[in-house]
């Protein structure tokens, strides 16, 4: 069976600077190749999953009390390639009602939508009363994805940073709880991930072009993160930066992150710690980890 464009990721790994062939060609099973991971394993299975099935109990109180107070809440999913916005997503939904949480993954806009305001077809899927609706990637693609593709001119986007906070702050002022997660992972790491869908029929259609090309544009895109920190971090929106280096670790962190904003009936006070901050925290916590 061909590999998905035409083998490309396996190309670039022959090319890729040695110290990330090196990392990803000695890893063992189950260790983190990020060198400077606060842990150097991934996450015990069976503590994995007895952790995850409590938080999901929590999410099932939490959707029920969204759903009889009227609550609205927007979570949106952010990250590096490859960095498990997909399996957060998966592992939250589980158990939730899809009348209730729904995923709102838009492609790429028409032409239609090409010549309206940025932020229309977003204000189109914004929860209404009782409502928890995912985003996996948001209006946050023309503070990086399209900056670092071209797909936006520069004044399009400095409009965009004009606009995002007072957007955001509308949003927030209107009653909808607003979280913003941002999912990084390392260079190796991301690519490893990406070889693994690559030789895998199952996981293959998860790549795209843009993960190809984007594959030589890791400083661009750290350059464009980084902008997008220092813009849109706020207080009334703040970003969540999760190292998911370590998938089960990263989605327990997801789950306990959207617990900690959210205030609901019969919450577990425990919640209140928040994620692990050895991987969680505020954008500075991506600066410091930056693997480019």
């Amino acid at each position: 069976m061909p590999l998905p464009f035409n083998g490309a990721i396996s190309r670039f790994y022959d090319t890729a600077p040695a110290e990330i062939r090196r990392a990803i060609s000695h890893r063992k099973k189950g260790q983190i190749i990020t060198d400077d991971y606060p842990y150097p394993e991934r996450m015990d299975r069976k503590e994995y999953e007895a952790a995850l099935k409590d938080l999901q109990m929590q999410l099932v109180r939490l959707q029920a009390d969204v759903k009889a107070t009227g609550k609205r809440v927007a979570v949106v999913f952010e990250g590096r390639d490859a960095a498990g916005k997909g399996g957060a997503i998966k592992r939250i939904r589980e158990n939730m009602n899809p009348r209730v949480t729904r995923v709102v993954a838009l492609s790429a806009p028409t032409d239609r939508e090409q010549t309206q305001w940025y932020f229309q077809r977003y204000v189109n899927t914004l929860p209404a009363a009782g409502e928890i609706v995912l985003y996996d990637r948001s209006w946050y693609n023309r503070g990086v994805v399209e900056k670092v593709f071209g797909f936006c001119t520069d004044a399009q986007r400095e409009t965009f940073f004009q606009q995002v906070n007072p957007f955001e702050k509308m949003l927030v002022e209107e009653g909808i709880t607003l979280v913003k997660i941002w999912l990084n992972v390392g260079r190796a790491e991301q690519l490893r991930r990406f070889l693994d869908r690559e030789g895998d029929p199952m996981k293959q259609w998860k790549l795209s072009s843009i993960d190809v090309k984007g594959l030589e544009r890791w400083d661009a895109y750290s350059a464009a993160i980084a902008e997008t920190f220092e813009r849109s971090h706020s207080d009334h929106a703040p970003w969540t930066v999760i190292r998911a280096d370590d998938k089960r670790r990263a989605r327990i962190a997801v789950i306990r992150t959207i617990l900690q904003q959210v205030h609901y009936d019969g919450r577990d006070p425990e919640l209140d710690a928040g994620p692990d901050p050895k991987i969680a925290g505020g954008p500075e916590i991506w600066s410091h980890h930056d693997d480019g």
